[in-house]
């Protein structure tokens, strides 16, 4: 896993199109920490971490909560949290996503949570488990082997 993930690959795995992955990525919402784009031809790498964190935001909107909170919720995770925001524990309620810090403190980081609504435990263990069997499914192509060259035999 090294090499990374393709753009494409990316986005089957992830379960979203790949013009949304484009989108996130031209927007800074998640750039790829690989390889990023630098003009025409060039490919967008992706590591196994952007793909969790890729999930975790398609997660977060799949579970109602708005592109705008989403991008709102990661600015506060990466400046409060670094490098670790794949390692989190959230509580989604309606458009809302709480953080859990050591299983007991409960941190807004949309904080626009108004009224009451339900809570869904989102374990990011979870995420990584169906991460890595989406994986699983879509298999990197085989390498590309370059043109045969003919032998004088």
């Amino acid at each position: 896993m090294d090499e990374g993930f393709s753009g494409k690959r990316a986005a089957e795995i992830v379960g979203i199109t790949y013009r949304q992955l484009d989108y996130w990525a031209r927007t800074d919402l998640i750039r790829p920490s690989l390889a990023d784009a630098r003009g025409s031809g060039s490919r967008r790498r992706y590591s196994y971490r952007d793909l969790l964190e890729l999930k975790v935001i398609k997660t977060l909107l799949d579970a109602g909560i708005k592109l705008e909170s989403v991008r709102a919720a990661f600015a506060y995770l990466r400046e409060n949290l670094g490098e670790d925001v794949a390692s989190v524990q959230l509580v989604i309620s309606g458009g809302s996503a709480v953080l859990v810090r050591d299983g007991a403190e409960l941190i807004d980081v949309v904080n626009r949570y108004r009224g009451q609504g339900v809570l869904n435990f989102l374990a990011l263990d979870d995420v990584k488990d169906q991460l890595d069997d989406a994986i699983e499914l879509h298999p990197a192509p085989a390498p590309r082997r370059g043109p045969r060259t003919a032998t004088g035999s």
